[in-house]
């Protein structure tokens, strides 16, 4: 199985995905003109500025949700495994995709929000949605529905709670072993995995409104506690950081493990972190109740920012600063060996043993509780994006509902991943995430040749913001934008009302 898995991932993540995702963040990066870095101070404010609604949520629970998605064992595990396998110069890259992440993720939210429909009483959006009615290419959107259901619904929610058992594992111990038809596999990891199983099945069985409220409390809240902690553990070793900071940017022109490794690292585990050209991100940005497009667009680019160049950035100096680290070489070498080779990159082990080197007795257990919501909180997102594309289906060929399948499919993998091997998991991940990225990224590209709805919503939008309105409109029609039926009706209903 490990070995398919890896042959499957050598297909997928070729360089020519590598290079299409940083392409693709620096193409739009020209064509918004940096809007990443122009409208910064306009995305913090609509932030904290969006309602709610009956049929939508408000653009912070949509960021909250999103972030959900982006803010999960990838911040922590993720970050080792960059490190472990491509040197500390695929940190530099992870902050290069995150950059220009920032202006694919504002143009895959922003042409969510475009083609959102109500399905259901509540909005309903994503690239199977965008893709069909810009390309009309249905078998397409199709195509990129069933890979999100499949990476969604079963391979990726494995790797988080992978994360949790590891995580819960090593700070608390394994306990007594278990023998089980599967296997034989830890106390703690099973004991962990029947929680995982409750928690999940009460909060999706409650629908996108539960979800939404959950992790509008959960995130913000965990994701300063963590970062509060390794900025205390980064203040008291601020002496070394000019030095790290150059070890990371020197690494990444010529590094240990080659060039290669650290682009390709850097880039895969960036774009799972931050979701930028993934296509997961979208789904929650359509649910959110906005003005105009482009607002959601612009949250969703600001959350690339929270997720990459805070979180990852400093669970990476944590790292680093205290050595607690090592990167693998060809077969069983090491090119650097600080800590047992017994450690497995791809979990969360490094992040625990750096945290409680400096906060003895405290690291391990803080990390396992971080991880545990960031994860969870992620499985949660992965839910609401495979319910979706399972409405989608649903509407597009006339399928029977089969969404209580995938709840129930949903957390089954969840507690399977929690006990399985972590290669295993992350692999199995890594070829959704792969899969995703390749039909979405193609996908907005061609949309960009096809009429350019996003950039035309950016213009329209920055058009408007000049005269500093106390409302925002979006006339699709007006702007050449066809197929926007939702807000065609909402505009020929505000018209009604006047």
């Amino acid at each position: 199985m490990q070995e398919l898995v890896d042959f499957l991932n050598g297909l997928i993540w070729s360089p020519a995905l590598i290079y299409l995702c940083l392409a693709a963040g620096l193409f739009y990066s020209l064509q918004t003109k940096f809007v990443q870095v122009r409208l910064f101070k306009e995305m913090y404010t609509l932030l904290l500025s969006g309602k709610n609604s009956k049929q939508g949520i408000s653009s912070f629970q949509a960021l909250s949700v999103s972030l959900s998605g982006r803010v999960g064992t990838g911040n922590i595990a993720g970050v080792a495994a960059a490190i472990g396998f491509g040197g500390p110069g695929a940190v530099f890259w992870m902050w290069v995709v995150a950059f220009l992440g920032a202006a694919t993720a504002y143009v895959e939210s922003t042409l969510a929000q475009v083609y959102k429909e109500v399905d259901g009483g509540q909005y309903r959006g994503g690239p199977a949605y965008y893709l069909e009615k810009v390309t009309g290419q249905r078998w397409y959107a199709v195509l990129f529905a069933i890979a999100t259901i499949a990476a969604c619904g079963l391979l990726l929610p494995g790797i988080q709670s992978n994360s949790i058992g590891n995580g819960i594992e090593l700070a608390f111990g394994s306990g007594s072993l278990i023998e089980t038809g599967m296997g034989v596999f830890s106390q703690a990891k099973i004991m962990t995995g029947m929680v995982i199983v409750v928690m999940l099945g009460f909060i999706i069985f409650g629908g996108v409104k539960r979800i939404a409220n959950f992790t509008q409390v959960v995130v913000p809240f965990m994701a300063f506690a963590y970062v509060l902690i390794v900025l205390v553990i980064i203040g008291l070793h601020i002496t070394e950081l000019p030095s790290i900071f150059m070890m990371i940017v020197g690494d990444a022109f010529s590094p240990m493990a080659g060039v290669g490794a650290a682009i390709g690292w850097g880039v895969k585990r960036g774009v799972y972190s931050n979701e930028a050209g993934q296509g997961t991100g979208p789904h929650a940005a359509a649910a959110a109740e906005v003005e105009h497009p482009a607002q959601q667009g612009l949250v969703q680019a600001f959350s690339v920012y929270i997720d990459t160049l805070l979180v990852c950035s400093a669970t990476a100096f944590v790292i680093l600063i205290t050595g607690a680290y090592n990167v693998h070489g060809v077969g069983e070498t090491f090119l650097v060996q600080n800590i047992g080779a017994e450690i497995a990159a791809n979990g969360p082990a490094f992040t625990q043993l750096a945290v409680d080197k400096v906060l003895p007795g405290i690291g391990k257990p803080f990390i396992a509780l971080a991880l545990f919501f960031f994860s969870f909180t992620t499985i949660l997102a992965y839910y609401y994006i495979a319910e979706t594309n399972v409405a989608y289906l649903r509407r597009t060929l006339k399928l029977p509902d089969f969404t209580f399948l995938l709840k129930v499919v949903l957390i089954a993998a969840a507690f399977y991943g929690t006990v399985k091997t972590a290669n295993l998991a992350w692999g199995l991940g890594d070829v959704g995430v792969g899969l995703m990225a390749w039909l979405n990224i193609v996908g907005i590209l061609l949309i960009f040749f096809m009429g350019k709805p996003a950039i035309k919503a950016l213009k329209d939008y920055e058009q408007q913001r000049k005269t500093n309105p106390e409302s925002y409109s979006f006339d699709p029609v007006k702007l050449g934008i066809k197929k926007a039926v939702f807000w065609e009706q909402r505009l020929e209903k505000e018209k009604a009302k006047k």
